[in-house]
């Protein structure tokens, strides 16, 4: 399944904010108005809608960071496929239409996200993916999960 990806803009942000994970999901992700912040107070964020045949169905934000040293850290932290449309392979479709945005986007560059504790249907999607959790946690607590690029990437 073919997913497109477009900036959230003014245009379509009231779309994005509509968007909901289903009940008892909450606790895994922040809500996409604190998402829409956060990218607002760091520009390295980049907040995107999700979309399949110009429906919406989902909500990402990823980006980089230089401060985790040496080589800074590309993170997919954000991903929220609206409730009304799950169970539906979105999520498997939009996994892989951010990678590739990512790959060409940051050239291979090994990607991290995390996972809240519980949130079991996450990890098994992003571990599809070739995503392997590092003993890490993130800032908020939460376990942190790596892809490493093909050979002779970052």
């Amino acid at each position: 399944m073919k997913l497109e990806i477009e900036p959230v803009t003014p245009k379509n942000q009231d779309i994005v904010l509509a968007m909901k994970p289903a009940p008892g999901q909450e606790g895994f992700l922040e809500p996409v108005e604190q998402c829409l912040q956060e990218a607002q107070r760091r520009r390295c964020w980049r907040p995107v809608l999700l979309s399949h045949q110009g429906e919406p169905v989902g909500f990402a934000m990823y980006g980089f960071f230089w401060e985790y040293l040496p080589l800074g850290r590309l993170w997919l932290d954000r991903l929220l496929i609206d409730q009304a449309k799950q169970g539906r392979g979105y999520g498997r479709g939009a996994m892989e239409a951010l990678l590739a945005r990512l790959d060409g986007e940051y050239r291979h560059k090994t990607v991290y996200l995390s996972v809240a504790e519980g949130n079991r249907g996450a990890a098994a999607l992003y571990g599809q993916f070739g995503f392997f959790f590092t003993g890490e946690r993130d800032v908020h607590g939460e376990w942190v999960m790596r892809r490493t690029p093909p050979k002779g990437y970052t």
